[in-house]
């Protein structure tokens, strides 16, 4: 009797094995994770926003979790080469991506192949809503608001509006002002924020977008003047109004961009989940808070929010860009 009852039992519990969750089975996957070192893999420059951004998270994650995230640049083709070389990854958890909009938005619209699908191919873990960006005017226009500017562009008839790439929020920034106003402003693209603002020093630009923290190089200098905010207000400039409480009534206008993680498709929802839930635990260290402050960012955002601000974001992001009307290459 007692050897039946065994093996009645030893075939309920196998058939329970068999017919157990996924997500159950994915729990068993997560209590393994991480096995090895981790790998993240930022697609954009050390030293930058994208970069201390990794490095901060990932050394908080390397002492939660008792493993070294090692953080890996792979820069370059707006951030498709590291987004591609993460698509390509093992799905097991162990290589992360950690880019930014233009890496998981803009680039379907700006490149014929950049070699990932991000619907297709990866996984959004968590963002970092972006920080409302200033624009700037030269001291000698004489601009303090919207208005001043859009009288400004009309009286010049052509104003050189400095942008940090093509494809870039000041791009579209500039081609939805043209649009609503009838402006003729002038996209200047230069390759990155330092290059942009030392345009608008040098008399080159008659303003120019960017963030917050690399426009003191002219704020400080008192060689500019912000005259508005994209998207949303800065803390350290209260008193300045968005584009949209100053009459600007484009979409574009009321989303920031993000920066964010990213895994594999294929990786386990369980170990998703956990580095979501890592990453916003991160908010609470004083070197990720450092990192966060220097930058005017929020916290980043659980795996649900972070998903539902991309698929809000999404149209209004593409819709923006197919505007620009540039070929993609």
């Amino acid at each position: 009797m007692f050897a039946k009852i065994n093996r009645r039992h030893l075939i309920a519990a196998g058939t329970a094995a068999a017919a157990m969750p996924l997500l159950a089975r994915g729990a068993s996957a997560q209590a393994g994770w991480p096995s090895r070192n981790i790998r993240m893999v930022c697609s954009y420059p050390a030293g930058g926003q994208t970069d201390l951004l990794a490095r901060a998270f990932g050394d908080f994650i390397t002492r939660q979790v008792g493993k070294t995230v090692v953080i890996e640049n792979k820069a370059g083709a707006s951030g498709s080469i590291g987004a591609a070389d993460v698509a390509r990854a093992e799905p097991d958890g162990h290589t992360i991506l950690c880019s930014i909009s233009t890496t998981y938005v803009m680039n379907r619209v700006m490149m014929k192949n950049p070699g990932y699908d991000m619907d297709k191919d990866l996984t959004l873990v968590s963002v970092i809503p972006g920080a409302g960006l200033p624009l700037c005017a030269s001291l000698a226009s004489g601009v303090k608001t919207l208005d001043d500017f859009v009288a400004f562009a009309r009286k010049k008839g052509q104003v050189n509006f400095g942008t940090y790439s093509a494809g870039s929020s000041p791009h579209m920034t500039i081609n939805e002002l043209n649009k609503q106003y009838g402006l003729k402003i002038e996209p200047i693209h230069y390759r990155g924020e330092a290059p942009m603002w030392t345009g608008l020093l040098d008399g080159t630009l008659d303003a120019a977008m960017g963030s917050y923290t690399a426009a003191q190089t002219v704020l400080q200098g008192d060689k500019a003047v912000v005259f508005a905010v994209h998207s949303k207000k800065v803390d350290a400039i209260p008193d300045i109004k968005t584009l949209p409480e100053q009459g600007a009534t484009s979409k574009f206008f009321t989303i920031s961009g993000f920066t964010g993680w990213a895994l594999p498709k294929a990786v386990p929802q369980p170990i998703v989940d956990r580095l979501a839930e890592l990453c916003v635990a991160a908010n609470s260290d004083p070197k990720v808070k450092e990192v966060l402050a220097t930058f005017v960012l929020e916290p980043a955002l659980g795996f649900k929010e972070s998903n539902a601000l991309y698929q809000r974001e999404l149209p209004t992001w593409i819709e923006s860009a197919q505007a620009l009307g540039l070929e993609p290459v």
